[in-house]
């Protein structure tokens, strides 16, 4: 998780004066990363926010990472809400990372060290991890996807980023999660190509013939789950004749 450094840094900047500390998980709860002042030290090592500490479910109970990557949705857990009593002197902020393949890979964490914290202040705590959740979310897809065209789809709500990974035949190869369920696409797992004309409701765009006829031969294929003579039957060809415009447009070499 690499790719989440400078957002983590951006964060426990907006957060980290006020007490708090910034913490990146594994999807088992295993802290990775973590970011605290000097002066808070020895309360998050006593609190065990450390790294390689386990914050699942199974080893704490209910708490902001656990909880966040059992429910895999963003949650508070302030103070008493904690299930073990060495642990409700802290409040815990939330939000879980998805990866490429619409697997749960990281929980983000803001925890408080301060006595006076406030659930007021806890919910503007919560609405930054969960934009910097999203933030390292979609770097990770776009570092998954490096030679692909990264569309960015709207969307009215604010906890999911909605990107696709469109390749140089315009088929789309990913989709984040939030992508996935927008476009109703498959819920996790690897993402079976598909022309994005068919995901934006468009025609095919006014190309070079080669490069027209290719996109339209693979659209084709892909619509076809790679099954040649249904392909060809789609484009209205016999079979021996797509496979000599594939050889020709070097498709399947």
């Amino acid at each position: 998780m690499r790719v989440a450094t400078a957002r983590l840094d951006h964060l426990f900047g907006l957060v980290g004066a006020s007490g708090c500390g910034v913490l990146l998980t594994d999807c088992d709860g295993v802290i990775l990363d973590q970011r605290c002042k000097d002066s808070d030290l020895t309360v998050f090592r006593e609190w065990g926010l450390w790294p390689g500490a386990d914050w699942s479910e199974a080893s704490e109970g209910t708490n902001g990472i656990g909880t966040c990557l059992t429910e895999k949705r963003s949650v508070t857990i302030h103070r008493d809400e904690h299930f073990f009593a060495r642990n409700t002197g802290m409040s815990c902020m939330d939000a879980p990372v998805f990866g490429a393949d619409g697997g749960i890979i990281a929980a983000l964490d803001v925890s408080s060290a301060r006595v006076d914290q406030t659930e007021g202040f806890n919910r503007l705590i919560s609405a930054m991890v969960g934009q910097t959740a999203r933030s390292i979310e979609a770097d990770y897809f776009r570092a998954t996807f490096p030679n692909s065209r990264i569309v960015v789809a709207h969307t009215d709500d604010a906890e999911m980023s909605v990107l696709l990974a469109v390749d140089a035949d315009d088929l789309v190869v990913g989709a984040t999660r939030g992508a996935r369920r927008v476009f109703r696409l498959e819920p996790t797992g690897l993402l079976k190509p598909r022309p994005a004309s068919d995901l934006f409701g468009e025609g095919d765009e006014c190309l070079g013939f080669d490069a027209a006829e290719r996109a339209a031969v693979m659209r084709a294929l892909a619509r076809a789950e790679g099954n040649v003579s249904e392909a060809a039957r789609r484009l209205g060809i016999g079979r021996a004749t797509l496979y000599r415009r594939m050889r020709r447009l070097h498709i399947g070499e």
